[in-house]
């Protein structure tokens, strides 16, 4: 069976993986390759962030989180790093929490907040991770090329719609929109350990250790499609982030980057005909949890071509 997948962001790179190792030939088509695609930007911890609805992506982070702790075993672009995340209010663990073997409340929050707890997670380095994701692929006989696609291509047995942000086009569906994420990227100076902070709906603080550099975020703004790196936004991030981790504020600045997440009131992953029969697998819609959802999303997608 052929079967083009369109969209080259983790999750269109996941699908395909779990397809062509699994015998099926898979072509994989998209405008944007990897490291152009917003995933690039991630930060990338293994935790759901704004997508929907709450039992499929428990499902789906968990058997991403396990996919992830074996990778780390050999890739060194995952690693398990042991963190903390704190509350303003007193929550309740979080539903896909129970493949966490060190799930721990904070005894004594920072100033201001109520709650917390610590645990160790996997953090993905994507511009080391996505090129992994490529070999991967291209191992198991599958292929990626750079194609501006007007919509779906309709010569193949089968299409899987990975397109994010482009599902928009692509499935014509306006319920996708973007929310727009501002990072920036620091020297490591031997932080280990991840921090995240609930500041608010729209002004994150996340500080998310790497190999050679620390990813520091960030922003949640719906409805913006605006790429360009707002310097103001930039200090303001920073300036929050240390407040909890104090060493940023000397480490150098090494880069700015902007990403749209491709929210959705709830992830699409399903099987359509088309008007004129074809079929489509639309997995697309998953907010700031493309890289936890990944391979959970990757396997459902499998079991769906499978069913036929």
């Amino acid at each position: 069976m052929r079967v083009i997948v369109v969209g080259a962001g983790v999750i269109g790179l996941s699908c395909a993986i779990r397809l062509a190792e699994s015998g099926y030939e898979v072509a994989v088509l998209a405008r944007d390759l990897p490291l152009e695609t917003t995933s690039a930007v991630a930060g990338a911890i293994c935790y759901p962030y704004l997508s929907a609805p709450v039992d499929r992506v428990a499902g789906w982070a968990r058997a991403s989180y396990q996919e992830f702790t074996k990778l780390a075993e050999n890739e060194p672009s995952v690693r398990l790093r042991h963190g903390q995340e704190f509350k303003h209010a007193v929550t309740p663990d979080p539903v896909w929490t129970d493949v966490l073997t060190d799930l721990r409340r904070v005894g004594s929050p920072p100033p201001g907040f109520k709650d917390g707890w610590s645990f160790t997670a996997p953090v993905i380095e994507m511009p080391s991770y996505l090129p992994y994701l490529v070999k991967r692929l291209e191992a198991a006989g599958g292929t990626l090329t750079r194609a501006a696609l007007s919509g779906l291509p309709t010569d193949a047995d089968l299409v899987v719609n990975c397109t994010g942000l482009g599902a928009r086009l692509t499935a014509g569906d306006p319920t996708v929109t973007p929310v727009r994420g501002q990072v920036l990227t620091v020297e490591q100076f031997g932080l280990t350990e991840w921090l995240m902070a609930d500041e608010g709906p729209r002004d994150l603080v996340y500080v998310f250790p790497r190999g050679k550099d620390i990813v520091v975020g960030g922003t949640s703004q719906p409805d913006s499609w605006n790429l360009a790196v707002d310097p103001k936004t930039a200090t303001a991030i920073l300036d929050r982030a240390s407040a909890f981790v104090p060493q940023l504020r000397k480490a150098k600045v090494l880069r700015h980057r902007v990403g749209l997440r491709p929210a959705r009131p709830a992830v699409r992953c399903e099987a359509v005909r088309t008007a004129s029969g074809e079929r489509v697998i639309h997995c697309y819609g998953h907010g700031g949890s493309g890289v936890t959802l990944s391979w959970g999303c990757a396997d459902e997608v499998l079991d769906l071509v499978r069913q036929g």
